[in-house]
């Protein structure tokens, strides 16, 4: 089936929920209006639904393949990747300083949905081509910005994140790859990294690879990592692709989805490198591109996720299947129309548009701690550092989810690869593992972003949560159900915090026993925070006759999460306060 953009839904948080009445103000974005957001987003949902979503069916199944003289994509692949930079979809969001659009970053963000679920191997590109940007952005020499910032933002250069290597997965205090200094102030780069997404490709002029190594002397551990620009193709001196760096793909990784991904393992011999920045400080510079890379791939999870709920939505309103049970019919009925069916469709419809508010939210307090000013710059700096985790680790475990239930609603066609949900399954899998599993995200939520500050932002957050509870609770009936939930929805949240504050420090392995449990109780509550100021908008534009039938559905499903996914948040308390002993207690 057609993939089928969300754009009003998109556009509804935009507006309503992505601090756009503060954003707005600000000078980098006082010549945007809604109906930009709207025009610019319509037009690159056409082009995504038409030039891009028609290539995830071959792509998987052909997947790239290594030749001798390079990596080769699927059929179709190097035309979109042309059509996508000729039309400046890789600018968006970027500094128009830089050759961007200067489009918010929540525009961005909505961006990035639309195309990941057209076809999530062909976004991973123009996405580890962001990351690339935000780090030189903020750590590049000016004449590297000169040299690389303007032909990877137009697209013509993509970048890479080179991280992982065979014996140090996520533990990167075990990097070996070495970088030793020529007179010339360049360095040698010598060492094999692994699991490097486009890593090699002939979509764009140039690959622009960001490379973690360790310079002669340094310290051990992370604190010695520094970061280094190691390009593909040499500029040369009119800042062209000029000589062949001694950047080598030796493989590529066989992988249970994203087929059409170039996954590679990348060996660097004496490969020539540049310094960002400072020595020793990589690790520093390289969390930026890692942040900006984990909000996307959150982001991703609510692209696979939404891709996934159009199919079985489009699915239960055709498959013809059994009677109804409450006697209503004597012939079989459309599956939409069995409880259970309704049941899944909606929790998926519910998880999408929660952690799609979730993410365009976080996506605005990230342009805020960027472009605002002062203490409120400082406040919005904190509330999407700790949300960035949620956005990743949350929306990610939920579009697992959502991908399987859309398996269940095709029943035995599901499992059947032609019916092309699978693909959905698969390509989601990787999304709680890339940027940082689950587990490092939950255990960044607690160390860096709770313990560190002894709670002072997550009493924060919850007293944001209080604020719409009592909001919401003045909105009538069905809006005052929904406050409850949330109220205690956050009741379990402030409980798991105060004791994992209580035994963070003394007890390390007992509180981060629960770490996962909590960054799942806390997204889901976040997920629920925004669906009810959703509501709140929703009820108010109803009231003034203003599209009757989307509002209806918004306050809809925020009722629906509130009392069948929210409500989760008190199993996932349990586990905090209750289940850590017998986890550290039992034999594996």
């Amino acid at each position: 089936m057609q993939y089928l953009p969300p754009i009003q839904d998109i556009t509804f948080d935009l507006e309503h929920l992505s601090q756009w009445s503060e954003l707005r103000s600000l000078p980098c974005y006082g010549e945007f209006d809604l109906a930009d957001f709207r025009a610019v987003l319509g037009e690159f949902g056409r082009f995504c639904s038409e030039v891009i979503a028609p290539l995830g069916p071959l792509g998987d199944e052909t997947g790239s393949k290594l030749h001798e003289t390079g990596v080769e994509l699927p059929e179709g692949y190097k035309e979109a990747y042309a059509q996508f930079a000729e039309m400046g979809w890789q600018s968006l969001p970027h500094a128009q300083e830089h050759g961007g659009m200067g489009f918010p970053r929540a525009v961005g963000a909505a961006a990035t949905e639309i195309l990941n679920a057209a076809d999530m191997s062909f976004g991973l590109c123009p996405l580890l081509t962001d990351g690339a940007i935000d780090a030189l952005v903020k750590n590049g020499s000016e004449q590297q910005k000169a040299l690389y910032l303007e032909k990877l933002v137009t697209g013509e250069w993509s970048g890479t994140m080179n991280l992982t290597e065979p014996q140090a997965g996520s533990d990167l205090a075990r990097i070996r790859t070495r970088a030793e200094r020529r007179e010339d102030g360049s360095y040698a780069i010598t060492g094999t990294k692994i699991f490097i997404t486009y890593g090699e490709h002939a979509l764009s002029g140039n690959i622009v690879h960001l490379v973690l190594a360790r310079t002669p002397g340094a310290p051990s551990g992370p604190k010695g990592l520094s970061l280094f620009i190691v390009p593909k193709y040499l500029p040369d001196a009119e800042g062209g692709a000029g000589a062949r760096n001694a950047a080598t793909c030796l493989s590529l990784e066989h992988k249970l989805g994203v087929h059409a991904s170039p996954t590679t393992v990348m060996e660097f011999e004496g490969a020539t490198g540049f310094l960002v920045g400072e020595e020793n400080r990589g690790l520093e510079y390289m969390f930026i591109m890692m942040t900006s890379a984990r909000f996307a791939v959150g982001v991703q999870g609510v692209a696979i996720a939404e891709r996934s709920y159009q199919h079985a939505l489009a699915y239960a309103r055709e498959r013809v299947q059994s009677r109804p049970v409450d006697g209503s019919s004597v012939e079989s009925v459309p599956i939409i129309q069995h409880p259970d069916v309704r049941r899944m469709l909606l929790r998926m419809r519910a998880t999408v548009e929660g952690c799609r508010a979730l993410a365009i939210a976080t996506a605005g307090w990230l342009d805020l701690a960027e472009h605002g000013d002062g203490g409120a710059r400082d406040e919005a700096a904190q509330m999407a550092e700790f949300l960035v985790p949620l956005v990743k680790g949350f929306s990610t475990e939920r579009a697992v989810e959502v991908a399987s239930l859309g398996v269940q609603v095709h029943g035995g066609m599901g499992f059947i690869e032609e019916t092309g949900v699978a693909r959905f399954y698969r390509d989601a899998r990787i999304l709680p593992i890339y940027e940082g599993t689950t587990a490092i995200q939950a255990n960044d939520l607690l160390g860096r972003k709770v313990l560190r500050d002894r709670g002072s932002v997550a009493r924060r957050f919850a007293l944001c949560v209080t604020q719409i509870e009592q909001e919401l609770a003045q909105a009538g009936p069905e809006a005052k159900a929904v406050a409850d939930r949330l109220a205690a929805a956050r009741s379990d949240f402030e409980a798991g915090l105060e004791y994992l504050l209580e035994v963070g420090r003394e007890n390390p392995n007992l509180a981060y026993a629960g770490s996962v449990p909590f960054l799942m109780l806390t997204g889901n509550l976040a997920a629920g925070w925004q669906l009810g100021r959703s509501m709140l908008a929703a009820t108010e534009m109803l009231a003034r006759g203003e599209d009757a039938d989307f509002m209806s559905r918004k306050i809809a499903t925020a009722s629906f999460y509130a009392h069948n996914i929210l409500v989760e948040t008190a199993v996932e308390r349990m586990r905090i306060l209750h289940g850590a002993h017998s986890l550290l207690s039992a034999n594996v």
